[in-house]
């Protein structure tokens, strides 16, 4: 079966959580929402994923259906203490980010008129000081990967690195994904890489879309395909509403 863009983003975001073990998987974005459920499917069982609310679900709930078996409560001081002692994988959003990580939902232009207002900060700083935090975004463009964001929401590695082990010791940023490719921050000085293409993708194409020099160490993979039960578990089981062509489209 041939797989479309989004399901080849679903997979590359369910890979994000490969090894993470009973943790527990957050995502915002349908594509790393399925992700999350479909590594709990698959190769990572004991990820904890909810209903999208408080609640704490026995399976991983398909879009627009209803919970299920619920094996536990999550209130939201108990959410909190997860992200406070690194026992939750969040894949956020970013409206900006650049190459060491550093991440803005809260506002584009200058601080004291910005052209856009956007969520605020959030949780972002807690989360990428706290917990394990990848990001995913749909729409890989210049304006999202930028030589410098207008503000810092979620904390990348060269601004932990500079505010010390308060901040670095617990610091960690997963993988980035995109609808053309996957990077991560597996370099020396924690700069941003590109790991694989989707494929129809070529590298000149993500350089392109990217407002800085990635590190391309080689020759770029493509992004794995899913496979046969990723697909069914994918259209027939997680998403039979073919939600995530909405968020990516063919």
């Amino acid at each position: 079966m041939s797989a479309t863009r989004a399901e080849i983003c679903v997979v590359a975001c369910a890979e994000a959580w490969r090894g993470d073990g009973e943790i527990l998987a957050a995502a915002m974005g349908t594509c790393s929402i399925l992700g999350a459920r479909l590594a709990r499917l698959t190769f990572e069982p004991g990820l904890l994923t909810t209903d999208g609310g408080a609640m704490l679900t026995a399976e991983p709930v398909p879009f627009g259906a209803p919970a299920g078996p619920v094996e536990g409560w999550m209130p939201f001081r108990d959410h909190l203490w997860l992200v406070q002692n690194g026992r939750r994988h969040v894949m956020m959003g970013a409206s900006q980010i650049d190459r060491y990580g550093n991440s803005n939902i809260s506002a584009v232009g200058a601080w004291e008129r910005p052209t856009s207002q956007l969520l605020g900060v959030r949780g972002a700083p807690g989360n990428t000081i706290c917990n394990p935090t990848s990001y995913w975004i749909p729409r890989h463009s210049t304006r999202v990967f930028v030589p410098k964001v207008d503000m810092v929401s979620g904390v990348g590695y060269d601004r932990a690195a500079e505010l010390g082990p308060a901040a670095s010791r617990f610091h960690g940023l997963g993988r980035v994904v995109t609808d053309l490719g996957v990077f991560d921050f597996g370099t020396a000085d924690g700069a941003m890489r590109l790991l694989s293409t989707h494929p129809g993708v070529t590298v000149e194409q993500v350089a392109a879309a990217t407002g800085f020099d990635l590190v391309i160490d080689g020759d770029v993979p493509e992004t794995r395909q899913p496979t046969d039960e990723e697909l069914r578990l994918i259209r027939e089981v997680l998403d039979p509403r073919s939600l995530r062509d909405r968020e990516v489209r063919a």
